[in-house]
């Protein structure tokens, strides 16, 4: 067994196909398909259920799989390490954030990242959390913004900052002449949500939960961006955090945000990496940068164009 084989592993489970795994890993398809038998032969095992037109994990290559990602995440961890030492904060970082978030705040936190890290290649990732937190866990991620909570002992987790949620209303709503309301007043009305998978929803219904607010059965979004249409359209309200929030001043002739005046609903955000990683220092860095939003950006009753701040 070598580390190629457990490559080969990788790829294979990815992409389910012999000849598109071959490509990925740069060699023909008979040498693939001639090294995994190999591999099996030596843990005797079947590591994959074939057939004409699919390719299928069997438990023990559901096993086998885990712990090759795994190998080959120390492995370059250690190459990482190396490079880490001959050349400081030069090489690649892999950093993932979740979509309710990494639109609105990516374009505010690069131009302050590439200038403190010029030799520094971020490649940037958007998924769900549960998604991040799973690449992250098998070494595809070097870092992730998450939302808090992540229960997870093996990572490591660096606050960034508290992003406060906004109630988003049609300018027509009974709502629009007010500039703040009580959690309790929330149960009056039922909320537009994003569908499942989104860290987002929770949150949501975290916040319903504790001002007895119902979710809207008849609708559930798919991103934030189709949540703001919905409330531009007249169609209801929903929670819309911070950062979010701050750039619909563009639309203030149709859509009014409101405080709360008690309760402070938000979410905690950090920034999430394995405890092992040989890009800890780095990452530290890294979340200086990330936490020094300028103000505005977290109230957006703190920008003038905003319709909050011009009441």
């Amino acid at each position: 067994m070598n580390l190629r084989e457990l490559q080969y592993l990788v790829a294979l489970a990815d992409h389910r196909n012999f000849r598109r795994a071959a490509d990925a890993c740069l060699v023909a398809q008979p040498t693939l398909s001639t090294q995994i038998r190999k591999l099996e032969d030596e843990l005797g095992v079947a590591l994959f259920e074939r057939s004409p037109r699919k390719v299928m994990l069997t438990p023990a290559g559901q096993d086998a799989v885990g712990r090759a990602r795994r190998i080959l995440a120390e492995m370059e961890g250690m190459r990482e390490a190396a490079r880490r030492l001959s050349r400081p904060e030069a090489g690649t970082a892999r950093l993932g954030v979740f979509p309710t978030l990494g639109p609105y705040l990516l374009p505010e936190v690069m131009p302050g990242v590439r200038a403190r890290f010029p030799q520094l290649q971020l490649l940037l990732t958007e998924e769900k959390s549960d998604q991040l937190l799973a690449r992250l866990r098998e070494g595809r991620l070097d870092a992730a913004i998450l939302a808090l909570p992540v229960h997870d002992a093996s990572l490591h987790c660096e606050p960034l900052f508290e992003e406060p949620f906004f109630l988003a209303v049609p300018r027509n709503h009974e709502l629009a002449n007010r500039e703040s309301l009580r959690m309790e007043e929330l149960s009056r009305y039922n909320l537009m949500l994003l569908e499942d998978g989104h860290c987002l929803r929770d949150q949501a219904l975290e916040v319903c939960h504790l001002s007895g607010a119902q979710e809207g059965s008849e609708f559930r979004a798919t991103s934030l961006e189709t949540l703001r249409q919905m409330v531009l359209a007249g169609l209801g309200v929903t929670l819309m955090p911070a950062l979010a929030a701050t750039g619909m001043a563009a639309y203030s002739d149709r859509l009014h945000l409101l405080r709360f005046e008690n309760g402070n609903p938000s979410r905690q955000i950090g920034l999430f990496w394995r405890r092992t990683s040989a890009l800890g220092p780095l990452l530290k860095e890294l979340a200086v940068v990330l936490r020094d939003l300028p103000p505005k950006l977290l109230d957006p009753r703190n920008d003038p164009s905003t319709s909050l701040a011009a009441r």
